[in-house]
């Protein structure tokens, strides 16, 4: 015969219920969300081709090329 008559339990905690899960998502479907896939080649030319320009637009920038 147990000493207890009434059981006691307890509702799991879902740490992602303060609204955190929300948060993911909509970060994850970000059009600029990191993500740890490879790009191809192009892809990663593309990328860098975009970036090239935008900092030849700096008036500081200079190439040893042309120097």
């Amino acid at each position: 015969m147990g000493i207890f008559k009434n059981k006691v339990s307890f509702t799991r905690h879902d740490p992602l219920d303060d609204g955190l899960k929300d948060a993911i998502n909509a970060e994850q479907n970000d059009a600029d969300a990191f993500t740890l896939a490879d790009p191809t080649g192009d892809e990663l030319t593309e990328k860098w081709d975009t970036i090239v320009k935008d900092v030849e637009k700096d008036p500081g920038w200079f190439s040893f090329s042309e120097d």
